[in-house]
This record gives structure tokens, C-alpha cells and sequence, in this order.
């Protein structure tokens, strides 16, 4: 599969990559139905992807129907919400797929009922068009800065969530960075945080339990990388840095904040991000191609030096 790598994540950068794929004109067919999956509507990741399909859609056709689930993880539940989708006909599915691998017979039925399958964020197999952080380099930004800081020497953990390809690709950019630098030590690294604060927070008590050490801690993502935080000052450990993924408006707050545990993340655009999907996929929808249907964006380290520069999820578009 081709890949397109796009550096930045505004709007302008991606159209000017991809073409004019969303506006709709006389010769297209009507859009008239998406159906929306997505891991988990309490990340408020997933509600600006929401979002960004949402207000993409509407240009194309305000009388759109767009029915959003959320599969919360759980791999059944998003099979059930495909083949559920696909009973009712939309006319595009838009996947954030819990597992990469797993979502596959689904992700067919849907194209075998003449539906387009959209991936953001993580990739699905078979899908039509993907666009999604370049997730690698998300969590090397992360665990280098966790490096860096450390002067290259220390003890760390890595909190892991679920299968995706997302989670999956910066737990694979981490380990790489801390493989590669000697005086690191890797304390654990096969605790999943389920993607969630929750999840985080109860990895992290544990983790601090066993080890009395840990130096640093990289969460897959955000709302991990915020539970562990939580944990840590609850166990009164103030003597250690977190980094995540994700550039969330909580983040945003805790940078801002006096002696926060988190100081850095790699941040994504996710309404950019899956408007830009939806974009792709009607384009699909009215019998156009891609030579390189999976387009990576590239993230942005922030941490309280440049958060004042950081356009985040809240940004007005």
C-alpha cells in the first residue's frame, strides 16, 4: 500500500495533498447516510472526529442522515454495529476500527453491500481510504523527549491500550527509542490501560506499587498518559515525567498547570484528521480513485515550552 505523508495537520495542507474530494457537484450522487463507529464516545478524541465527519458531511448534503455508536472497545460490539450499518444501507461507514486485524470480515461484508469503509485514526484491512496520525512517529516524539529528559539514563514503563493500529504503531515507536538508548531500562511494558483515564490510573497504582524506581511513564494515548498522572500524585510521587499522545484539551490545561507530571504529547488533529476521510470516502462513493489511499499526518510534539502556539481540538475551524 502507497502512502502519502502529509507534514502538519490544517485542513488547507491536506486538500492541497488530496485534491478537492468533499465538495459536492451536480454529477455526484446525493449522500445520504453515514454510519459512524468509534472506540469510545468518552474520549473527547472521538467526539471532535465526530464532529469533523459531521460538519464535512453537511457540506456536502445538510440533510444528511449520520448515525454515530460507540463500540467502546469491545470487537463484537463494533462487528454488530457494521453489520448493522450495513442492514440499513448507508451509503458510507465511517470505522475507527478496535482491532486492526480482527475488524476485517466485517469491514468485507460491508464492501461486498456496496458500502464505502472509511478508516481514521487506525487502519482497518480492506478499507477504501485511511487517514490517520503517523502514529510511529508519535510515539518517538514522545519516548525521545522521555530520553532526552533523562539525560539518556533512567528507569520507565509503557502503559499499552487496545489493538489498534494507532496504540499498536506508538507502542512500536516507543520501544524502538528505548532499545536504542542504553542507560534506559524498560520496567514494563505490557500493561493495558484500555485506552481510558480509568485504565490508566488503575496500570499506573499498580505499576508504582511494584516499582519504586520509575523515572518516567509513556501512555499510548492522552487519556492513559492523565490517569497515570492521577495515580501518581494520589501515591505522592511527584519526582517522575509522563508523556502521551494525543495534543487533548486537558492536556492543554495540565501543561499550563504548575508541577504537572505530564509535559509532553504528540498531538493529532482528529476533526481534520476524519473530516478528511469522509472527503476521501464520498470521493470513492462517486467512482474516483486514490493511487495512495492512506494518508499519514504528521504530529507535533507540545509541552509547555510552544503550548501557547498549539492550535488543539478546541481550535476555531
Amino acid at each position: 500500500m502507497r502512502i502519502t505523508k502529509i507534514l502538519g495537520t490544517t485542513a488547507l495542507a491536506l486538500s492541497m495533498a488530496l485534491g478537492a474530494a468533499g465538495t459536492a457537484s451536480a454529477q455526484d450522487k446525493p449522500l445520504e447516510s453515514i454510519g459512524i463507529s468509534v472506540g469510545l464516545l468518552g474520549n473527547p478524541f472521538f467526539v471532535a472526529t465526530i464532529e469533523g465527519i459531521e460538519d464535512r458531511a453537511r457540506e456536502i448534503n445538510p440533510d444528511v442522515e449520520i448515525t454515530s455508536v460507540s463500540a467502546d472497545y469491545d470487537l463484537n460490539k463494533q462487528v454488530s454495529q457494521i453489520d448493522n450499518f450495513i442492514a440499513k444501507g448507508v451509503d458510507i461507514i465511517m470505522l475507527n476500527a478496535v482491532d486492526e486485524e480482527a475488524i476485517a470480515p466485517a469491514v468485507m461484508r460491508a464492501k461486498n453491500a456496496g458500502i464505502v469503509v472509511a478508516a481514521f485514526d487506525v487502519s482497518a484491512p480492506g478499507a477504501d481510504v485511511t487517514v490517520m496520525t503517523d502514529n510511529v512517529a508519535a510515539g518517538t516524539k514522545a519516548c525521545q523527549y522521555i530520553v532526552d529528559a533523562l539525560g539518556g539514563e533512567g528507569n520507565v514503563a509503557i502503559i499499552k491500550g487496545p489493538s489498534s493500529s494507532s496504540l499498536n504503531d506508538r507502542f512500536r515507536g516507543c520501544s524502538e527509542v528505548f532499545e536504542g538508548a542504553e542507560g534506559i531500562s524498560v520496567l514494563s511494558d505490557d500493561q493495558n490501560g484500555q485506552g481510558s483515564r480509568d485504565g490508566g490510573l488503575q496500570v499506573m497504582q499498580g505499576l508504582l506499587t511494584r516499582f519504586d524506581d520509575i523515572d518516567a511513564v509513556f501512555g499510548a494515548n492522552d487519556p492513559m498518559a492523565l490517569g497515570a498522572q492521577l495515580a501518581a500524585k494520589q501515591l505522592g510521587r511527584t519526582d517522575l515525567i509522563i508523556t502521551g499522545v494525543d495534543g487533548a484539551p486537558d492536556t492543554e490545561d495540565s501543561l499550563r498547570t504548575e508541577g504537572s507530571l505530564l509535559v509532553a504529547s504528540a498531538s493529532q488533529d482528529p476533526y481534520v484528521m476524519a473530516g478528511q476521510a469522509l472527503e476521501m470516502g464520498y470521493a470513492i462513493f462517486n467512482g474516483e480513485s486514490f493511487d495512495e489511499p492512506t494518508v499519514l499526518i504528521e504530529p507535533q510534539l507540545i509541552t509547555a515550552d510552544n503550548i501557547d502556539e498549539y492550535q488543539g481540538w478546541t481550535a476555531k475551524r
